[in-house]
């Protein structure tokens, strides 16, 4: 149990801003902003209907992920039931595991760990980017490009390229089907146009034939519904005074790292399409001075700063990881105050995190 346990609670970290980033609605103001620019935008429009599609037809992609180590076949399948969506993946080579959503719990079940439901809206798993997303939100802080038509899976698509107004992280080509308004094809591509993932659907199929083989799902019998900490700190001694625009921070987290006393804090941001983590801890003989390291799409920046360690670990380029990690700024703290792990402690050093 202790294994799922941990397990959870990472995915629940990495989840909640995901599920707030894909099923927040917008404010009236930013409804009524995103309605006038999809006038005007087809881009935009093609994206907010990619969207409704995606939440409302039931539905059958079978693809593979593929990067520069790896190439997973996976199969996703989604229906509303009752107003409810329901939503299916599964790893199709390896061993046993499967991901269901069922309204607002996710069941991870893996056959080499307990199996466990969290309290979510959204999977943290390898879907196809974008389904489900805030495309008002995020056409904020993203250009859509127009890159004309292609075939996928059998199917004409409109092709067009996400790009950050900032240049700060990275970017997706996209392919949507024209007839469903499904995403079929899904290209991440880093700051020089390199593909770092490629997300391709191999067939699919629509209709009521999909609704029928979901529906068993409405009524089976899934794991208990664990209950996870919420976030423990509402003050702390550091602040990450830069971030990309448009990334927004989630709950701060204080915990001891199993097998050790070392105590670190945590803070996950996203701005929809991308995440990333900072986490804070006192410097040891075992830490590292600096080190970069990235692997496919995800980046690992250390930083040492003083008696302190800072570490970024997400979906950004090294360059913004790197920045992010130089930002955080210490305030003076009593030394017991980052060893104390009492949920709700005040330590009398307030922080405001920037989203500048």
């Amino acid at each position: 149990m202790k294994k799922s346990l941990v397990y959870a609670i990472v995915i629940y970290c990495m989840s909640s801003v995901a599920a707030y980033a894909a099923d927040t609605p917008a404010s009236t103001g930013s409804q009524s902003s995103a309605t006038a620019t999809t006038n005007t935008n087809p881009l935009l429009t093609l994206l907010t209907e990619m969207n409704k599609a995606s939440k409302q037809l039931s539905y059958q992609l079978s693809y593979v992920v593929m990067n520069r180590n790896s190439i997973e076949p996976m199969q996703y399948s989604h229906a509303v039931e009752n107003d409810v969506q329901i939503a299916h993946l599964v790893y199709l080579s390896g061993p046993m595991r499967e991901v269901i959503r069922r309204g607002g719990e996710v069941s991870y079940i893996d056959s080499s760990s307990e199996p466990f439901t969290i309290r979510a809206n959204y999977m943290v798993a390898p879907i196809i980017p974008l389904l489900n997303s805030n495309i008002g939100e995020l056409s904020k802080y993203y250009d859509f490009i127009p890159l004309g038509k292609a075939r996928e899976a059998g199917a004409t698509c409109q092709v067009l390229r996400i790009v950050s107004k900032d240049g700060m992280r990275y970017s997706y080509i996209l392919w949507v089907d024209e007839k469903t308004k499904l995403p079929l094809r899904a290209d991440l591509l880093d700051r020089g146009g390199d593909i770092l993932e490629q997300f391709r659907t191999i067939s699919f199929a629509t209709g009521s034939s999909v609704t029928k083989a979901m529906s068993p799902l409405q009524n089976v019998q899934l794991p208990q519904v664990l209950s996870l900490p919420q976030g423990n700190l509402k003050q702390t001694y550091w602040k990450v005074t830069w971030i990309p625009n448009g990334f927004k921070p989630e709950e701060l987290n204080r915990y001891k790292l199993s097998g050790t006393d070392q105590t670190v804090e945590s803070q996950l941001y996203s701005d929809g399409l991308f995440d990333f983590s900072v986490y804070v801890s006192d410097r040891d003989n075992q830490s590292l001075k600096s080190q970069l390291v990235r692997q496919g799409r995800r980046t690992l920046q250390i930083f040492a700063s003083g008696k302190n360690e800072i570490a970024v670990i997400g979906d950004i380029p090294p360059e913004t990881a790197q920045r992010i990690a130089q930002s955080v700024k210490f305030a003076a703290v009593p030394p017991q105050a980052l060893n104390d792990t009492t949920d709700g402690v005040d330590n009398g050093v307030s922080v405001e995190s920037s989203t500048q």
